[in-house]
């Protein structure tokens, strides 16, 4: 088939593309900056009890915002919503950067406007992210998006094992807040690229937000993400505030759903769940996030406590993760492109993936860095093969008036994945240590966060001693990826039932009461609209 008459009336895909690779780039990589700049920030600002919510703002933000900026970009407008987006991103950084500087009164207060701007910053992020996929979809047909996809998740996969590196720098060698300070440069470039190049189609409409729609769901989502934050934690788990907390979100997100139903336009439209692909791949999603993000929190403090490694030195001992997802990600998109066929690829990366939790349950005290290096790789190609596929059957699912509320979910379900993943595994390593031989070295510092690891003094750990603390450690860790096995299993099964729906050749819609027999047609161009 010859090249689509749409995507080479666009020349300049490639050149919004490196505005786009930046924004996924700065979204992804904040994060992974501002951990390494933790432990500085809280010498600075003391709060070292309320530290954790630094991070948990910013995902909370993100959550909460990304099915609205999804909307939002439907009905109004990709361009204009997405820009906005990039804007109150770098408010958000700058504002972080200057916390407990004294701009905002005085200097007691840093770590409480920290928090507040981070979720400022995260709000920001939720656009980013889901802008990304849905801009993509609005400048090239389903038939070509593999290709750009998997340059978008090779640029995840790199931001997630550059971060470390580049926060450890930053935070050695120039201040903390230079970890916020960053983005402006690289946001503002990305912000001047996408203005002046990007032109996509109009999809506008006169209705209005369903604004009590997102309020319910914003309520809901936070009273998720606080449950799975404090659970174990903060709070006991069957505590008044979890229960409570727990409550509200059964009742904000069943009013939700009501309400959903009767609005016009649906800030996350419940009749997508009626497509089979969209509701599996959505739980894969959920799956995907769940596994990878919650698991793999894990893999740099093994790296840190039981093999020794720096901070900096552990970002790159994630570069095998990220050299395996990149390669697959860049082959399955340009597989994808070439062949039009995707339905075999969520089945090999959940078999994959599986496969490496499975071998990094193997994890213990004696492992090689070579052989932990081997793992990652295969969980890499895993990972590679699920992450922009899933984005795309997400997006073939729905009409083209709807790609941002799907984008918006299929992100969406993602990160609560991952929210609940850390949340479960956390107590599943804490509980672990708890109850090895090492125990009591760690109680009653962190609770349900397994205590205070403390990496200077257990460097200091000599013969015995050294032994059982590193092999309780590993064990736990290793425990941690033999649960993510259980839930990654799940992700082939389901991918089995997804249906092999040819993709688009065009941005066009079928006509209304289109047979499926015309809907294949016109998904493949043979048939006008």
């Amino acid at each position: 088939m010859s090249q689509p008459a749409e995507v080479t009336a666009r020349p300049n895909v490639r050149v919004v593309l490196f505005g786009l690779m930046i924004a996924m780039m700065l979204a992804m990589l904040d994060n992974m900056i501002v951990s390494t700049a933790l432990p500085r920030i809280v010498f600075e600002f003391g709060g070292a009890d309320h530290f954790t919510w630094v991070v948990t703002a910013y995902v909370l933000g993100t959550t909460v915002s990304t099915p609205i900026w999804g909307k939002l970009g439907d009905l109004y407008g990709r361009k204009a919503v997405f820009l906005t987006a990039v804007v109150v991103f770098l408010v958000g950084s700058a504002l972080c950067g200057m916390s407990g500087s004294g701009v905002f009164g005085g200097t007691d207060n840093g770590m409480v406007e920290l928090i507040a701007f981070r979720a400022v910053q995260g709000l920001g992020a939720g656009g980013l992210m889901v802008g990304v996929m849905a801009i993509i979809g609005d400048l090239v047909p389903p038939r070509e998006r593999g290709r750009y996809q998997g340059m978008i998740a090779g640029i995840m996969a790199i931001a997630m094992v550059a971060g470390p590196l580049v926060g450890g720098f930053i935070t050695d060698n120039l201040s903390w807040r230079w970890a916020f300070y960053v983005n402006l440069p690289l946001g503002g470039v990305a912000l001047l690229v996408l203005a002046t190049t990007m032109h996509l189609p109009k999809y506008r409409t006169e209705h209005k937000i369903d604004w009590l729609g997102a309020a319910l769901l914003s309520v809901g989502i936070t009273a998720l993400v606080l449950v799975t934050t404090w659970g174990g934690n903060e709070y006991d788990w069957g505590s008044p505030q979890i229960l409570g907390l727990a409550a509200l979100a059964v009742v904000a997100l069943g009013a939700f759903a009501l309400v959903e139903r009767r609005a016009p336009e649906p800030i996350l439209p419940l009749g997508l769940f009626a497509n089979r692909n969209f509701a599996l791949i959505s739980v894969i999603g959920f799956l995907l996030g769940f596994a990878m993000f919650g698991a793999m929190n894990f893999l740099p403090l093994y790296q840190q406590t039981v093999q020794g490694a720096s901070a900096t030195n552990s970002g790159l001992l994630l570069l095998p993760l990220m050299f395996g997802m990149l390669v697959v990600s860049l082959v399955v998109g340009r597989t994808i492109t070439k062949t039009g066929r995707y339905r075999a690829f969520p089945i090999i990366g959940g078999v994959v993936m599986a496969l490496g939790m499975g071998l990094l349950s193997l994890l213990d005290l004696d492992t090689s860095k070579t052989q932990s290096s081997i793992y990652m790789v295969v969980l890499g190609v895993g990972m590679g093969f699920l992450m922009q596929t899933s984005m795309l059957i997400a997006q073939n699912s729905v009409e083209q008036k709807d790609l941002g509320a799907a984008s918006g979910a299929a992100t969406f379900f993602r990160s609560i994945g991952g929210s609940f993943g850390v949340s479960l595994f956390g107590a599943v390593f804490a509980n672990r240590l708890a109850d090895s031989a090492a125990g009591p070295a760690f109680a009653g510092k962190g609770g349900g966060e397994g205590g205070a690891l403390d990496l200077e003094k257990l460097k200091q750990l000599t013969g015995a001693t050294r032994e059982v603390v590193l092999g309780a450690l590993a064990d736990a860790i290793s425990h941690v990826f033999l649960w993510a096995v259980f839930f990654t299993v799940a992700v082939p099964v389901l991918a089995w039932f997804i249906k092999e729906v040819p993709l688009r050749a065009t941005n066009d819609a079928p006509p209304a009461g289109a047979t499926p027999e015309d809907e294949a047609e016109i998904a493949l161009g043979k048939a006008p609209v």
